[in-house]
């Protein structure tokens, strides 16, 4: 926290990459990773869809931490014995620390775990989607979607810094601002740039071009939280999500997408931040709201057109250990 209680996210992660020439040390190899993510998690969200998209689930394992953690690090208390069937660890602290003995920083997700040995080869979340996108070609599925097009990224990586810095962070900075000033400065933010989403997505189907980018699955898992957690939970609480129209009918497309909605465990994301943020949720009561079905609801957004896999195609369903319950329904979940 800064000393006028503002949040401040460090931001220092292990970067070393897993490439196609292996520069790093870290050769993209099938089989030889394994994908750590968290249901709850936003970040780990992105990666999730992401490897959906490109079809990786064959060569990229992905281990489910449990929504609830202590300050230890997330554990895999979902898994039979309490342990990732596949590293054969409690905590991702473990690998972590096998990277790193006594690492000093965030245990955090996604981060990709290199097998044999047992070590975290990086938790850089920004890194991660771009790198499965881009590196992991040889093994992507035929169809997979371009989601950093060439003539594009300049501004996908200009809406994706916008989107970082006011919504994707702002809502943490909302919610764990220590002090009035931070907390308004940080609403004032987010609402601003929610503003100007809604503006931008009025009259265009996606984000940055006319096919589904880097920059739509950025933002689509702090959308997908917004009603269920930001907006009571981190005081986010202008207007819920379903009162923004654009943004909403938006949300509700993406998510009705092969690969987006189909990542998403409302009851995972709700208990990860009503039980683990005990300063914010002493009392720990998980709340039974709000209504998720009406995220199936006709969305109306094919009359801007627009193509979701550009060139490519839906992917197919996922596997059936990868799968979240349906709407209105709780339950556990394992990893692959």
């Amino acid at each position: 926290m800064a000393g006028d209680g503002e949040f401040e996210r460090d931001r220092s992660y292990i970067t070393t990459r897993i490439t196609a020439d292996g520069r790093d040390g870290y050769p993209v190899e099938p089989g030889r990773y394994r994908l750590i993510v968290a249901r709850a998690c936003p970040w780990a969200n992105r990666a999730v869809i992401v490897r959906r998209l490109m079809g990786l689930e064959g060569v990229l394992s992905m281990g489910v931490a449990g929504p609830v953690h202590d300050e230890r690090s997330w554990t895999f208390h979902l898994d039979p014995g309490g342990r990732d069937p596949v590293l054969g660890i409690e905590r991702l602290q473990e690998a972590y620390f096998r990277r790193q003995p006594g690492y000093p920083r965030g245990i955090t997700v996604p981060a990709i775990v290199d097998v044999p040995t047992g070590e975290v080869v990086t938790n850089d979340f920004e890194r991660i989607t771009l790198d499965l996108g881009s590196q992991w070609t040889a093994h992507q599925r035929d169809g997979a979607p371009d989601l950093y097009p060439q003539r594009w990224r300049d501004e996908i990586d200009d809406v994706a810094d916008k989107l970082y810095r006011d919504v994707n962070n702002g809502v943490y900075q909302c919610g764990f601002a220590t002090g009035q000033k931070a907390y308004d400065k940080a609403y004032r933010a987010l609402w601003e740039r929610l503003d100007w989403l809604e503006n931008r997505l009025g009259g265009r189907r996606y984000l940055v071009g006319d096919t589904i980018t880097e920059a739509d699955v950025r933002l689509f898992p702090t959308l997908v939280r917004f009603d269920a957690v930001y907006h009571g939970h981190f005081k986010c609480n202008r207007q819920k999500l379903t009162e923004l129209p654009a943004l909403w009918a938006y949300a509700r497309d993406l998510f009705q997408t092969p690969g987006f909605g189909d990542t998403v465990d409302f009851e995972q994301i709700k208990a990860h931040y009503y039980v683990v943020h005990s300063d914010i949720n002493p009392t720990g009561v998980v709340p039974r709201g709000p209504d998720t079905s009406n995220w199936l609801s006709p969305h109306g957004r094919e009359r801007f057109g627009g193509r979701p896999f550009g060139e490519g195609t839906p992917p197919a369903p996922p596997p059936s250990a990868e799968r979240v319950p349906p709407l209105g329904h709780a339950a556990g979940e394992r990893g692959a």
